[in-house]
């Protein structure tokens, strides 16, 4: 797996972790991972003095992607690694998600608002990762999602 230990992220003034601040990365396999990473997440975030609404959209887009990772990069193949990282400071929190999948377009997906998709049992993740996050952006492959939350004020 390419991870973002051995890349360059492209930051702008809505990117943090641009100084000396280390990545803390882990390997999931199943739900019960993704639940025990997001806690040490939550964890970080607080000791950093995030506020609760910061942490409720973090920890929201850091299950939809593991989960969709998880579901759709792997078909559900819990032998698969996913590799996750994050890093939070005083300004935000950045993570990374990459799966081994074949990867998707992330502008295919349908619009989760459009009448005819609202009552579907899936199709929001990405929808909602969008949304409590400051950016959001894929490799070319789509196998790979870094997104940002900026701190609230």
């Amino acid at each position: 797996m390419n991870s973002l230990s051995k890349r360059q992220v492209s930051v702008n003034d809505d990117t943090p972790c641009t100084g000396t601040q280390s990545w803390c990365w882990q390997t999931v396999y199943t739900a019960a991972d993704v639940d025990q990473f997001c806690e040490e997440i939550v964890q970080s975030l607080h000791s950093t003095g995030f506020g609760d609404k910061d942490i409720f959209g973090v920890r929201l887009a850091v299950e939809e992607g593991l989960i969709n990772a998880i579901k759709h990069g792997h078909a559900g193949d819990t032998s698969k690694p996913v590799r996750v990282g994050y890093c939070a400071d005083a300004e935000g929190v950045m993570v990374q998600i990459e799966d081994q999948g074949k990867g998707f377009d992330p502008e295919d997906l349908p619009d989760p608002l459009d009448p005819e998709n609202m009552e579907r049992c899936c199709g929001r993740g990405v929808f909602l990762i969008r949304t409590y996050m400051t950016w959001v952006r894929y490799n070319d492959r789509g196998n790979c999602v870094t997104f940002c939350r900026v701190r609230s004020a």
